[in-house]
Parts: structure tokens; C-alpha cells; sequence
């Protein structure tokens, strides 16, 4: 069996995504006047490689890392080359996905490689304002997509698994939001359009005009991990188990974690066993 980092490496100059906070590290002993050395960590939970739960985007008070049973957040998998299609602000449609020539099949964890890791904080094309707001992201059909394929949970090297501008940082970025309009003739909001859904619980009509892969999504449990990187590209196109292995936190609505590959598994089955591997019982 080998394994393959996914994960990007976190310090304090990591960026959190455009609007959040990074990461801040201190001592708070060292070792030459207490004898141990002792750290303390000031993050935002989506920073770096990390897993969004449901919390995250809704009022799920279940959707959180502790309630994400172990053959969940690790199981049959897949990594997608679509890297040869990727531009700025790239639209990735199922036929995208399909054309790629990967064995995808019904129930597999996916992770989309665009090829924008790149850009990421010390990375070889390091440009952050291009990682960030000028990414691809998926459009309507492909959530359908996902959702009809039962894919268990989803990631992409990219700053969010929404589109760049099918986000709030269309309001943040005004001159991006001009940009991105001039280019297309329409204005962001316009070109990705308005979609409509209904509150699990309460039946309420919701209707938005961004986010769909996390308001939308997460409440049909379809979740996703958000800047994956590490060495992706020697995993590309290959069937594999892929884990993602956040803190068990109850009430966390999302934690940057590890995401690893194990290639040359076979035909592997995987079983939680345990309470523990099954998360909080309810």
C-alpha cells in the first residue's frame, strides 16, 4: 500500500479564505525558563486543507465534525483530472467531470484537481488574489450530478468548492464582480442565476443567489473539504481510499484537517467498528 498527502502545509502564514482571519501561533511556555514548551493555536476552523460540515451552512445542529461517522469521512474515492479544461473563473460541468476518463462509480468520495493548488501560499505560482477570486467552481447541473451519483462527500484545490464569483466575494471584490461582467456580459449574479430549494425541516421556500454547493448541498448531506493540495497530481485519475481526518468536536461546524490517499488497496471493503468510528449515536 502507498500513501499521498493531500494536504497542504499549515503555518501562521496560511491564508484563511478572503474575509477570515488566518492563523495565529504563539508560545505560551518555553522550554527555558518552564521547561516545556507549550504552544497555543488562534484559528478560523476553514483555513487551510479543511472539511466543512452542515453546521456550516445550516441550522443542522447534527451537521457537525463530531456526528461524521469514520467510513464517511474515509472510504472508496477518486481523484479527477480536469486540470486541461481549468481558466479563470472556469465553469465545471458534469460533462467536464465525465470526459476526464475517470472511474467514477455511484457512492465514491471525489476530488476534483483543477490545477489552482498552484497559487496557493508557497506554492510554485503563489498568487493569492488568483487562488482565491479567480476560481473554478461547479455550476447547478453538477450539483444534480453529484446528488443523482450518491457521491458520499466531495473536495477541490481550490479556495472554496463554489465557484469564485457564486460567492460572497462578488460583494467584497466589486472591481472582480465589473471584471468578471465585462468578460461575460452579464454580472455575476445574473449569469449563475437565482435556485430554489426547500427547508428540510420546516418546508420553507428558500431561494439564493449564491453558495448552492454549501447552503443547498450540505442540507441533502452532500458536504466537501476545500483547499486540498499536497501531492495530489501523483494520484490523478486513480481510484484509491481517500480519508479526511478532522478533530471528533462535538459542535464544530468545520476543522481544517489531513486528507489522505492509500493506493494499491485492492478491492477493499471498509466497516466502521466501534461506537466511536460511528460517531455520536442518536
Amino acid at each position: 500500500m502507498k500513501i499521498v498527502d493531500l494536504t497542504h502545509v499549515m503555518n501562521v502564514h496560511t491564508p484563511g479564505w478572503v474575509g477570515y482571519a488566518g492563523n495565529k501561533m504563539y508560545y505560551a511556555q518555553n522550554l527555558q525558563t518552564q521547561m516545556i514548551v507549550a504552544q497555543r493555536i488562534d484559528t478560523a476552523l476553514h483555513v487551510g486543507t479543511h472539511f466543512d460540515g452542515a453546521m456550516h451552512a445550516t441550522d443542522n445542529r447534527n451537521g457537525d465534525m463530531a456526528h461524521l461517522p469514520l467510513d464517511y469521512l474515509f472510504n472508496k474515492a477518486v481523484v479527477v483530472d480536469i486540470s486541461g479544461y481549468m481558466h479563470d473563473w472556469a465553469v465545471i460541468t458534469p460533462e467536464i467531470i465525465e470526459s476526464a476518463g475517470a472511474d467514477i462509480r455511484e457512492g465514491d468520495i471525489l476530488i476534483l484537481h483543477t490545477g489552482w493548488h498552484k497559487h496557493y501560499e508557497g506554492q510554485s505560482q503563489q498568487d493569492l488574489v488568483k487562488y482565491f477570486c479567480y476560481h473554478p467552481g461547479p455550476n447547478l447541473d453538477t450539483l444534480h450530478w453529484m446528488l443523482n451519483k450518491k457521491i458520499k462527500w466531495w473536495g477541490m484545490d481550490t479556495g472554496s468548492c463554489d465557484h469564485a464569483m457564486n460567492t460572497s466575494i462578488r460583494r467584497m471584490r466589486p472591481d472582480l464582480a465589473d471584471e468578471f461582467t465585462k468578460k461575460h456580459g452579464k454580472t455575476p449574479a445574473e449569469f449563475f442565476g437565482i435556485f430554489e430549494y426547500t427547508h428540510k425541516k420546516s418546508g420553507r421556500k428558500v431561494q439564493q443567489d449564491m453558495f448552492p454547493f454549501h447552503s443547498w448541498a450540505f442540507q441533502e448531506g452532500l458536504l466537501h473539504a476545500e483547499n486540498l493540495g499536497g501531492d495530489i497530481e501523483l494520484v490523478l485519475n486513480q481510484r484509491c481510499l481517500i480519508g479526511a481526518f478532522p478533530w471528533r468536536y462535538e459542535g464544530l461546524e468545520g476543522c481544517p484537517c489531513r486528507i489522505v490517499a492509500f493506493l494499491d488497496t485492492g478491492d477493499a471493503s471498509v466497516e466502521a467498528m466501534g461506537n466511536a468510528a460511528k460517531a455520536i449515536l442518536t
